[in-house]
């Protein structure tokens, strides 16, 4: 090529400047961090609704179960006689837990999880002879028959922690020749019962309590007898456990991981009634900072229902 002429620009050997390369890398440095960053939003989104799908079947299916036998507590069968002085077929007792190989609650440990209840219900199933026909279940699906003595007819749900110090709803319930305890759902925080008390005869809930306050009336009772079983039956017959008609239901449910932001507060009967009660009243409101460092950011969901007794 002659001197002074020009190159085409096609023909000259160039490439691109370090200015073009640092802000072309810059580009794709940005492009891939907001990938990233989409990625990974989208997965923690995925995680959480994962939990709470998980969180609420279990709560669906642990307020069915205990309305199950909620409502088929204190049944009798037809050849049963009623009997003024027998226990009641309802009971509880506020921030408690049960012994693994005990199932009276007189028996029960004050040391329950977040301040959680019992709930004992008993019943009688249907079948004469000692022989049940499947028409009453316990908690454990055993047959329950028309013996006012057998057993069978009582679950016993309370929260416990396993193996593994995770907390789960179990039910008590005597099985071929021993008392057994089975775990329902896994996750359960805390559970609190309130009962409806029918002070007036009309088969309506006049008040809703705790079990304190119905241990604290029958504690309260002009007893007749001279004798401690004379007066225990007295007891029996006056007790406010038999006159309860319905009661509230309340769980606190949580997940397996750490997917939520924290910094919840979960009023288990509602901000009212939270209120309305002393301060020290164990389980009716948690909080996420309530628990250990590490399961402060797990999931939780309160679950609730009011049941009525069919059986008075």
């Amino acid at each position: 090529m002659r001197p002074g002429v020009v190159a085409p620009c096609h023909l000259r050997g160039g490439g691109y400047s370090i200015i073009e390369l640092m802000v072309a890398l810059a580009i794709g440095l940005l492009i891939a961090l907001a990938a990233g960053a989409l990625l990974l939003s989208s997965r923690a989104a995925y995680s959480l609704q994962a939990e709470q799908a998980r969180v609420e079947e279990a709560g669906r299916f642990a307020l069915e179960h205990i309305a199950r036998l909620v409502r088929q507590s204190a049944y009798r069968s037809a050849a049963e006689p009623v009997e003024a002085t027998r226990a009641a077929f309802i009971g509880g007792l506020d921030s408690h837990t049960m012994k693994d190989v005990d199932a009276a609650l007189e028996a029960a440990l004050p040391v329950a999880r977040n301040g959680s209840d019992i709930l004992a219900l008993y019943f009688s199933g249907g079948g004469a002879g000692g022989a049940a026909d499947g028409s009453a279940l316990n908690c454990a699906g055993l047959r329950a028959s028309g013996d006012a003595a057998d057993a069978n007819g009582a679950s016993i749900f309370y929260v416990a922690a396993d193996a593994g110090g995770e907390p789960e709803l179990r039910c008590k319930y005597r099985g071929a020749s021993s008392w057994n305890s089975d775990a329902l759902v896994r996750g359960v925080d805390a559970m609190q019962v309130l009962y409806g008390v029918d002070t007036d005869a009309d088969g309506l809930p006049n008040r809703f309590v705790n079990a304190s306050a119905i241990e604290a009336h029958d504690a309260a009772l002009p007893l007749s007898g001279a004798s401690a079983a004379e007066q225990a039956s007295d007891r029996r017959r006056k007790t406010l456990w038999k006159n309860v008609v319905a009661l509230k239901l309340a769980l606190l449910l949580r997940g397996a991981q750490n997917v939520a932001a924290g910094g919840r507060r979960y009023e288990l009967f509602g901000p009212q009634y939270t209120a309305a009660v002393s301060a020290a009243t164990d389980g009716v409101a948690l909080a996420d900072d309530d628990f250990a460092p590490a399961l402060r950011r797990r999931y939780r969901q309160v679950f609730g229902t009011t049941i009525t007794l069919r059986n008075r």
